[in-house]
């Protein structure tokens, strides 16, 4: 690891330390894949409680660590998240803006980007997940974005099962490994999800996979940078030459 790594490491481990000494629910901010995976992959003995991960919603990519005082407490799952509602006040007249765009604007704010979770563009608008203490700044200062000018108000509707849309694909594969079953969602050539593969892109789970023959199980949430995400659904059934079909969702 190297020494932000080895930092972040230690931040984690003395949040874990806190809630064990204070008995109360100590938060992380907004982890990103690598984050995450630091993480998970930091021996358990390290940590002197218990964590749970949560970005706002199920399927987010971003997401705090909650560390509890032990394992049986009760906990509420009451995040310090905030979900904003960015809105152009003039549909007829705005630009067609990207999460690059949404995250310039937010970012020139003078924000971090740990105080920032997943950004979910819809045509145009978004829903911005924060952490609480930045809600009222954001609200207040964020006025434009690009040439567009936008409202920012606080969103309080979001369900709490929601899911991402996505494409459904289904493919028979010689069996469940990583590189076949991304194969389905990602019409590029094998060589090159090998590169993604072996070159530190790929996480299941919130864990680094570098292998190519790493074997999936069903409900794995798959990231692979710069091209999304997918969930592999498991094998519906095996054909007489002993493929297996197989479906994966993969997120839009």
């Amino acid at each position: 690891m190297n020494k932000e790594d080895t930092l972040l490491q230690k931040r984690l481990i003395e949040l874990s330390r806190t809630a064990y000494i204070r008995g109360i629910v100590t938060f992380s901010d907004f982890l990103n894949l690598n984050e995450l995976n630091i993480l998970h992959t930091t021996p358990k003995h390290q940590f002197q409680s218990p964590y749970e991960t949560y970005g706002g919603y199920g399927l987010s990519e971003r997401q705090m660590v909650a560390f509890l005082p032990d394992a049986l407490y009760a906990f509420s799952k009451k995040y310090p998240i905030r979900i904003l509602e960015i809105r152009p006040l003039n549909r007829r007249f705005c630009d067609e803006l990207t999460h690059r765009d949404y995250l310039g604007a937010l970012m020139n704010l003078g924000i971090e980007r740990c105080k920032l979770g997943d950004i979910m563009v819809n045509g145009p608008q978004a829903l911005l997940f924060v952490r609480e203490e930045m809600a009222d700044y954001i609200m207040e200062n964020l006025t434009r974005i690009r040439h567009t000018s936008v409202s920012v108000s606080i969103s309080n509707d979001f369900p709490e099962d929601y899911e991402p849309k996505y494409e459904e694909f289904k493919g028979t594969v010689a069996s469940v490994r990583l590189d076949t079953v991304l194969s389905l969602a990602f019409p590029i050539s094998r060589s090159k999800l090998t590169a993604y593969i072996e070159g530190g892109k790929v996480f299941v789970n919130g864990k680094l996979v570098t292998s190519n023959g790493y074997r999936l199980k069903e409900g794995d949430i798959i990231s692979v940078r710069k091209l999304g995400r997918i969930v592999y659904d498991g094998v519906l059934s095996e054909t007489k030459k002993g493929r297996y079909l197989t479906v994966v969702r993969k997120y839009i």
